[in-house]
């Protein structure tokens, strides 16, 4: 699997919180340290790391929220779409990965047990960008067309069936085409391979910019979710094997922490102050400037959840749809696809430590 590291915190010096110590938590990456400053090293794969719905991963960093709650976190993402991340958590190439609610259910459904700790949106983030000539205006119209998803067998793969399914289009009448995302999904737009491309932010601002394409579904915000999937649809979060989870539950802790404080951050705070807090090759690149960046993240801002908590309702819309595109869920529990204990826990701490700010970070 091709990969590429992006940012990985030393564990070196004593940290300015007297956090507890995080010992004996096995494996090989189990500890920075030895003794009694021991701080966990967790390794988080994101399934496109660059891409507005898995910002807050990065942005944690950048904030110094990892650091703040006493871990290590070495981030990469998985460059072909959103498939690899989830699938080398699964492996255990890494610890965590950073994908998609659904595919506790479609791992599980397979006798994995991988389960979400944390959910960081109540939407998918996405839309259905189409070109004019396409003739494509709603999920109606997909019968014979070739439609872009990130991969096959990816969450937007999964997204596209069931778009399909409740306009009464089986999967054998129109064509999946894996598109990836950013400058070869704009490319199979440009050259016509793909009639519509399911995407996110920035794609969706460089295509709408380009002229190349335009809205068709909107699943960015929680009121088009709604619209087009009946309910919350419950996207990004953080995912990992329940083992891992239990044996390791201080550092899932403060890995949650650090990410529901940067929930908090990101509700608290403008599209502007987020893309300054990000690598600047993540807002302004080839394809899209940073003014643009900014527009499309003030407009699906509201994905986002302050707090972590998996949305009420939400799995089952979830479930509702998995079956709709004939995963085997008999042997699948919704409640043991994820927990919001570590999220409670970690908005407790915020509460109690909200005045606090990490050096480097805006309050």
């Amino acid at each position: 699997m091709k990969t590429r590291t992006v940012y990985a915190v030393a564990a070196a010096g004593a940290l300015a919180l007297s956090l507890a110590a995080c010992s004996g938590t096995g494996g090989g990456s189990a500890a920075g340290s030895t003794g009694a400053a021991a701080i966990p090293t967790v390794k988080l794969m994101v399934g496109g790391i660059d891409k507005q719905i898995y910002l807050p991963y990065q942005l944690a960093q950048n904030l110094g929220f990892y650091k703040k709650y006493g871990v290590n976190v070495e981030l990469s993402t998985e460059q072909n779409g959103g498939v690899g991340a989830e699938d080398a958590m699964a492996s255990g190439q890494v610890d965590m990965a950073g994908a998609w609610y659904v595919h506790t259910v479609d791992f599980q459904s397979k006798g994995k047990d991988v389960i979400n700790i944390v959910q960081l949106s109540g939407a998918p983030g996405e839309r259905e960008m189409c070109s004019a000539k396409s003739g494509v205006h709603s999920a109606a119209d997909f019968k014979g067309k070739t439609l872009g998803v990130t991969d096959l067998g990816s969450g937007t793969d999964e997204l596209t069936q069931f778009l399909a399914y409740q306009h009464g289009i089986s999967r054998s009448q129109y064509h999946t085409l894996a598109v990836g995302a950013g400058t070869t999904a704009i490319a199979a737009i440009q050259r016509g391979s793909a009639d519509c491309v399911m995407t996110t932010q920035p794609t969706v601002g460089a295509l709408t910019t380009k002229g190349l394409a335009t809205t068709a579904v909107d699943l960015a915000t929680a009121q088009g979710a709604t619209a087009a999937l009946g309910g919350d649809w419950p996207a990004a979060g953080l995912l990992a094997q329940a083992s891992w989870v239990n044996s390791h539950k201080d550092a899932t802790q403060r890995v949650v922490d650090a990410l529901v404080a940067t929930m908090h951050w990101i509700s608290t705070h403008s599209a502007a102050d987020i893309a300054n807090k990000l690598p600047a090759e993540f807002v302004q690149n080839a394809t899209i400037t940073k003014d643009q960046y900014i527009a499309g993240l003030t407009t699906d801002k509201g994905q986002f959840l302050p707090d972590g908590i998996m949305p009420a309702g939400g799995p089952k819309t979830i479930f509702t749809m998995e079956k709709a595109i004939g995963v085997d869920t008999s042997k699948v529990t919704i409640a043991n696809t994820f927990t919001n204990t570590f999220a409670e826990a970690a908005n407790k701490l915020e509460g109690e430590t909200i005045t606090t700010t990490p050096a480097g970070a805006d309050g």
